[in-house]
């Protein structure tokens, strides 16, 4: 198929551009790895086992893609449009699904969106990047991660320390402004709008091209947690007109359709603009990517591939379907 093949070329090339294409590819390839030896080689068996189309093979496939954490409801509207597709197409063989299943699961994600994975940055004035999402999740570590991504891109960064009560919160942004080399407006024990409040006094003042904005992470109450993000949003849209222009929720990928969970809660109390998923490389349940967009209908803006700072990278539907089925071809 088409993807496939473009991505083929590019490995037989070797401009500067392709060998960093290269790079990118072969990391979503290594951080798939798990998802792709528990799905791909079972899709792989399966084909062997049912060599013609039958109700027999669509329960399996359909309990294959359920344990890839894709997600039951998108595991559903995905088998009827492939049976669609198999009786439109008059398609017998299993071998000749392959590509089709591969097709169908882009289709689920893209789903005649234009897929927006870039950072939505302000024309003039600082842009502001909230980050929501429950404790653990890895939130402070990826707004340092993508402090460093755009500071190595030349943008002057401030991080503001809104997760004011969690004991060790401050001191852990911190700790990332002094590894990144950036300022940190944060004080414990404070409302957290009003250091923001600061930090985007600081930012103006001080010609800050973005402001990441960690806040804190308590969802077992919705009410309390959804008061003090619309505090802090009026706080923002005061100071700076139409922003937030980004909020990010940070999920956990090992954490599969409990993540999904946490994106459904989090939508309903504040306006999520994309959705960075953390620890992708350590879970077998890389489908959760597709189920997310199904789901709640918000975009994966970012994804952790690995520890390493320069492992946080922006998301590309292309290369995750390639890394999770290039075993198949």
């Amino acid at each position: 198929m088409g993807l496939f093949d473009k991505f083929k070329n590019i490995f037989n090339k070797n401009t500067k551009e392709d060998i960093k294409e290269k790079e990118e590819i072969e990391k979503y390839d290594e951080a798939l790895e798990k998802t792709r030896q528990v799905f791909t080689s079972k899709l792989g068996i399966l084909s062997n086992k049912y060599k013609k189309v039958s109700e027999e093979y669509f329960e399996e496939l359909e309990e294959i893609l359920i344990m890839a954490d894709i997600g039951v409801n998108t595991v559903m509207n995905f088998i009827d449009e492939i049976k669609k597709r198999v009786k439109k197409e008059n398609i017998e063989s299993t071998e000749d699904l392959k590509e089709i299943i591969v097709d169908e699961l882009f289709i689920i994600y893209v789903n005649n969106d234009v897929i927006v994975n870039k950072i939505n940055y302000s024309n003039e004035g600082p842009t502001v990047i909230l980050f929501v999402g429950v404790n653990g999740v890895g939130k402070t570590t990826t707004i340092g991660k993508i402090a460093k991504k755009l500071i190595s891109e030349g943008k002057k960064v401030l991080l503001v320390a809104g997760d004011t009560f969690r004991a060790g919160a401050v001191e852990q942004i911190e700790e990332w402004g002094k590894r990144v080399g950036t300022k940190v407006v944060g004080k414990e024990n404070a409302d957290p709008s009003s250091v923001i409040y600061d930090g985007l006094e600081i930012a103006k003042d001080e010609n800050y091209d973005v402001v990441l904005v960690d806040t804190a992470g308590r969802l077992q109450n919705k009410v309390n947690l959804m008061k003090e993000l619309e505090k802090m949003n009026k706080v923002i849209g005061k100071l700076i007109p139409n922003a937030p222009h980004e909020t990010l929720l940070v999920i956990d990928a090992t954490t599969g359709q409990n993540g999904i969970s946490q994106a459904k809660s989090f939508k309903e109390i504040t306006n999520i603009t994309g959705i960075v998923l953390t620890k992708l490389d350590g879970t077998a349940k890389g489908g959760i990517v597709l189920a997310i967009k199904e789901e709640v209908n918000i975009p994966v803006k970012f994804i952790g591939l690995g520890e390493r700072e320069n492992d946080l990278k922006v998301f590309d539907i292309e290369k995750y379907i390639y890394g999770l089925f290039k075993d198949l071809f």
